[in-house]
Order: structure tokens, then sequence, then C-alpha cells
């Protein structure tokens, strides 16, 4: 095992924004109804941002990502003036990646034009559906005819680059609808889908009071199976476990994510991992409530953990991100982002390649399929490797 070099590997910063109209009953994010005070927020973002420069050097920003909560919630202006201060405290990357989630039910094409004069050059627009019936049991605000218009005033804004996310396996969902919700989705032509099961989340709404409805795991997979066969027919590529692009168009900041590269992670509950410059990996969280949040930013006390990877541990977490991509990894990604030594992982890999989880071309290893479809058992074969 050798030390990775901070500066061979990728910082984004992801920003989080956690307040919300209302909170949806399948979500389990950090964010919160209630009244957004923008003035007194992007100041203690900022403060934030100054309080962890000490562990990034001048490392140039790779990409920035805004979720939440729901960003657009906050005006072009506080967007605007947010990238402003980072950007004038950290160089930014020739090619950017700047994201921002947006909701249909909060946006209009005016927002849209203002985010992507503020720099914004990409959206991640929430539809979940485009069925209202389906929407108004997810808890969404927004109807189907706001969801299209949605897109359509991102494509009007002059973004060429956004995202629509659906979820499928819906309360009551027919295999049709979640056909006909994928078919409205691609007919938009976004340049990114990303498709998501409803899930029962731990302190969630839903998990307390779980819809009676929902479609069973054999109907679930076949809608997702013919959802994905829809989007192959589209020209999207499943280059991530629940993300498809056009060519060339894969989400950076996620892609990032999913290399095991580094990320500064502001606001409340925002997470962060990062490469110090002795080859440990630093992993951060800011304490969750947005009011502790703000009353502490800009000092260590907004921290509400701070902590190294152990040894022990590092290929597990390098793997259960790794793998959910389909691009194939070698020694030399493995060795660049993580430090560890390819051939201590002898064991594992064969393992996986015998139960065709994993296959080898050259010097390169790739999930297979089924690897995609038993990603929680490949995992397993990391867990505690014995080589």
């Amino acid at each position: 095992m050798s030390a990775p070099n901070p500066a061979d590997i990728p910082l984004s910063l992801y920003i989080h924004i956690p307040w919300c109209v209302r909170k949806c009953p399948y979500c389990d994010f950090n964010s919160h109804e209630g009244q957004v005070d923008e003035k007194a927020y992007v100041a203690a973002l900022l403060a934030d941002l100054d309080q962890d420069l000490a562990l990034t050097g001048e490392r140039p920003i790779h990409s920035i990502f805004f979720g939440g909560g729901t960003p657009s919630l906050f005006s072009p202006k506080a967007i605007g003036t947010i990238l402003d201060g980072v950007q004038s405290r950290m160089p930014f990357e020739e090619d950017c990646e700047i994201t921002l989630e947006a909701n249909p039910g909060t946006v209009e094409q005016s927002r849209f034009e203002g985010y992507r004069a503020a720099g914004v050059n990409r959206l991640s627009i929430g539809i979940q559906s485009f069925n209202s019936a389906k929407l108004k049991s997810l808890g969404r605000i927004h109807n189907a005819d706001e969801a299209v218009r949605a897109a359509d005033a991102a494509r009007n804004a002059g973004f060429d680059n956004f995202n629509l996310d659906l979820m499928f396996a819906l309360p009551g969902q027919s295999e049709e609808e979640a056909i006909e919700d994928m078919e409205q989705a691609i007919a938009l032509g976004p340049s990114h889908i990303s498709h998501y099961h409803l899930t029962m989340e731990p302190n969630t709404v839903f998990a307390k009071y779980p819809p009676q409805n929902l479609p069973n795991e054999d109907d679930a997979w076949d809608m997702q199976d013919r959802c994905h066969n829809e989007l192959r027919s589209g020209g999207y590529e499943n280059y991530e476990v629940s993300a498809w692009s056009q060519p060339g168009k894969a989400c950076r900041h996620n892609l990032n994510y999913w290399r095991f590269g580094d990320y500064l992670g502001i606001g409340a509950g925002a997470h962060g991992k990062l490469t110090q410059a002795d080859g440990n990996i630093l992993r951060t969280a800011k304490k969750k409530a947005p009011t502790h949040f703000m009353r502490d930013a800009g000092s260590a006390a907004v921290y509400a953990s701070k902590e190294h990877i152990a040894d022990k541990d590092l290929l597990f977490e390098y793997m259960l991100n790794r793998l959910r991509l389909a691009s194939p990894f070698n020694a030399t990604e493995v060795t660049r982002y993580s430090g560890l030594d390819m051939t201590t992982l002898t064991e594992p890999l064969n393992a996986a390649a015998d139960q065709c989880l994993l296959t080898q071309q050259g010097n390169d290893w790739r999930r297979t399929e089924k690897g995609a479809i038993y990603l929680n058992e490949l995992l397993e074969l990391f867990l505690n490797p014995t080589a």
C-alpha cells in the first residue's frame, strides 16, 4: 500500500441547501420545511468553506453540486453570490461542471435563466413521475403539466445538459404507467436520466405508514427491465447503477464520487471526503440542524464528525463506490485513488470472477451484468478479504 497523492485526485464541492416547501414522505435526506433566510445561510456557507480550506491546499474545483432539500428555493442572486464567493477562494477547472437540483413546483423559466447567468451549467430536475395521481401519492407539490414545463424551461433557458429524476414501483403503479413515464422522459430529450426504485427508508413517513398498494418484487423487476430497454433504445448508456446518460454526458460530479475522488461538503449535514498530504483519507460531516450549522459555521464546532478511514476499511470503502460504475478499473486507477496495491486484491477479485460477478480483460476488471444485479453479494467479497 502506498500513499495516494491529493494532487492526482479530482476535488469536487458539494453545497447543501436543506429547505423544502414540503418534505416528501419517502425522503430521508437532511431537509426541513420552514422559512429560508438566504442572506444568513449564504454567509454561513462561505464561512464553512473558509473553515475547510486548510484541508485542500490550492487544488482546483473539478465540479460543484447544489443539493438539498430544494436548492431552487434560493434565488439566482443567492446562487450567484455563493459561486462568486467560492471562486474568490478556490480556482475552478476550466470545464468545471456546476449542477443545481430543482423541483418543478418551485421554478419558472426566468429563474432557470438566472441560474444560467449565475454560472450554473447543469440542472437536475426532480420529476419522479409524469402522472399527477402518482405525484400526489408521493407527496410531491407539482403536477404532470408542471413536470413537462420544467424540462422545456430548462432547455429554453440554455441548458443543453440537464438530468431528469424518475422513480418507479410507485403506489398503485402499473407496468404500463411506468413505461409511459419513461417514454415521456425520453421524449423531452434530457442528456441524463436517473431511474430509482421507490424504497421505504428508515425514519421516513412511508417507513412508519407504508403505502398498501406497492407493486410486488416481480412486477417492479419487470418495470425496471422494460424501462431500461426503453433507455437503451433511446441512446442512453447505463454508466452507473441508477444513472443513464447520452454519450459523453455522464454527471461529472457523481462520477468523481463513484471513482473515490475527493469532495468538500459545506452546509447543514454535508459530508466530505478528502485525501490529506500524508495519504490519509479524512471523512467529515457537518451538523445537520440548520440553526446549529449556522450558529457554528466558521468554527471547529461545526463538525458533527471528522475521522480518518481506517486501513482495514479502505478496500471496502473504495469498492463500495467504484463498483457502482459500469466502466472498468485497473491497478493504476486503484492505486491513484486509494493507495491500495492491486496485488493484495487477488483473492476477492478471483472469487468475484469465479462467481461471474466481475470479468477480467487484459489488465482491466469490469463488473458483469450479473455483478450489477447482485451488487451487494459482490461487495461482500471485499468486506473482509484474507489476501
